[in-house]
């Protein structure tokens, strides 16, 4: 590791007032993003219902949004060293907002699917730029301190936006879901106007060109994957054309990319995969990836469970989620000087065992279990899965130089992403085929399936750079 990349990697924990005010403008600008996305899914049978539509075609409401987020991440980088990334950060909350008004004035299933495709490119944009941009107002230096600071919309985005969700839709129409991401874009809209860093490219500097071929291959590539991975549990498993057309093209495809941008000398790649042959980069990536599925399968077995076996209400199942919420804000507390003082490797393998041995007494419950301990479980368990992501996204920068930050971005979104996906199709598969032998049986079997995923990912974490790694030693 050079000099240089030792420095950015130690940092200062504290972080300055430039900083903290980029950050601000940051959170309350993707926050809308992040809720939007969580608090959809909760209103799809509602959706049916006053749409006149079908199960079957309203899903593409949250399909087409994950689709069209894929496409988007790969463009990222290129775009905002095209145009800089206040500018792009700026452009991708004006689009996101238009969209969700166009979302609230949809007049049918149809409308709606398109309106949120546009939704979804927005947020494709946002998520790596609020990682990208708080690093880089940082000088290159992704402190544990930092990444939790920039990370905590995307760990009580899912916590959160049920609850929120929940309430409107308890009392308000489903069309305040998307317009109450005006006022809150508005204000984000104003903070980064007013705290970002001006970042514009020097106008006597070349434009990059876009990389056509490989965005080509990578946005269907991902694309694909992520088709297959969702229809997964609905289209009669593996070997069904749904899921194997889609999941076995993207694949090839991704090969395809990876072998392009590999070979890139005299071009840049629309995202260079180049950098995952760095250590921290690499390590960290597989680590995302497995903190994505470990993530993302209890988090969608969780809300299913409160309302089909307790036969809670959608407000309901949300408001017994805030535990796992209040556990979550405590890790982003504690989490950076945890880092900083008992390395990576330790807090990640830690966070890991916490969520999982906290998921357990789901794989017991039935519906006749008290909430008051799932409750205090629930805080346990958001402990660790708010403590999880830091420790992998703190180091994944240090060996990378400060111009490779965007890319490294992306690598390190599409593996969470792509895991996210994953680990929700494996725990949707083993619930719907559980079924069969009782809801209770099924949920208590999908939640060991959980449980299996979060305890593989110990596996990556090892990798991790111990404590005196961690400080550049």
């Amino acid at each position: 590791m050079t000099q240089a990349a030792v420095q950015r990697a130690e940092g200062d924990e504290r972080l300055t007032p430039q900083v903290r005010n980029a950050l601000l403008a940051l959170i309350v600008g993707g926050i809308a993003a992040i809720l939007d996305s969580t608090m959809v899914t909760l209103a799809l049978h509602t959706l049916v219902v006053r749409l006149h539509s079908t199960d079957g075609t309203i899903q593409w409401v949250t399909t087409g949004y994950l689709l069209a987020m894929a496409v988007a991440i790969p463009v990222t980088g290129w775009a905002e060293s095209r145009w800089g990334g206040q500018r792009v950060w700026m452009a991708a909350l004006v689009v996101f907002v238009v969209g969700s008004v166009l979302c609230a004035l949809s007049w049918n299933d149809v409308s709606l699917i398109g309106f949120r495709v546009l939704q979804g490119f927005a947020a494709g944009l946002i998520f790596p730029l609020m990682q990208t941009l708080g690093i880089k107002a940082a000088g290159g230096r992704a402190s544990p301190s930092l990444i939790a600071t920039v990370s905590l919309p995307l760990a009580l985005g899912p916590i959160l936006g049920p609850v929120i969700g929940g309430v409107i839709l308890n009392w308000l129409s489903w069309r305040w879901l998307f317009l109450v991401n005006v006022p809150v874009i508005a204000v984000g809209l104003v903070l980064a106007w007013r705290l970002l860093p001006p970042d514009r490219p020097d106008p006597g500097a070349g434009r990059p060109r876009l990389d056509v071929i490989g965005l080509a291959l990578l946005a269907p590539a991902l694309a694909g994957i992520l088709l297959g991975l969702s229809n997964l549990s609905e289209d009669g498993g593996i070997g069904h054309a749904g899921v194997l057309v889609p999941l076995l093209a993207g694949i090839a495809l991704l090969g395809a990319f990876t072998a392009w941008a590999l070979r890139a000398s005299d071009r840049q790649p629309i995202v260079d995969v180049r950098l995952l042959r760095l250590r921290s980069l690499g390590t960290a990536s597989t680590v995302l990836f497995t903190a994505g599925a470990a993530m993302y399968a209890g988090m969608f077995l969780l809300p299913l469970y409160y309302q089909q076996l307790h036969g809670e209400t959608v407000l309901h199942a949300g408001l017994l989620l805030i535990p796992q919420g209040v556990g979550s804000l405590a890790a982003r507390f504690a989490v950076g000087k945890l880092v900083a003082r008992l390395g990576a490797r330790l807090v990640t393998i830690a966070s890991f065992l916490i969520a999982a041995v906290s998921t357990v007494p789901f794989a017991f419950a039935g519906p006749h279990t008290s909430l008051w301990p799932l409750g205090a479980v629930l805080v346990i368990r958001g402990f660790g899965i708010g403590a999880v992501l830091v420790p992998p996204m703190s180091v994944a920068y240090q060996d990378v130089p400060l111009a490779g930050v965007p890319h490294a971005t992306m690598n390190t979104r599409i593996a969470q992403q792509v895991g996210a996906s994953f680990g929700i199709a494996i725990v949707a598969v083993a619930l719907q085929s559980l079924l069969a032998h009782g809801a209770t049986s099924a949920f208590q079997g999908a939640f060991w399936w959980a449980i299996g995923i979060t305890v593989a990912a110990l596996i990556p974490a090892l990798a991790l750079p111990a404590a005196r790694a961690a400080k550049g030693g």
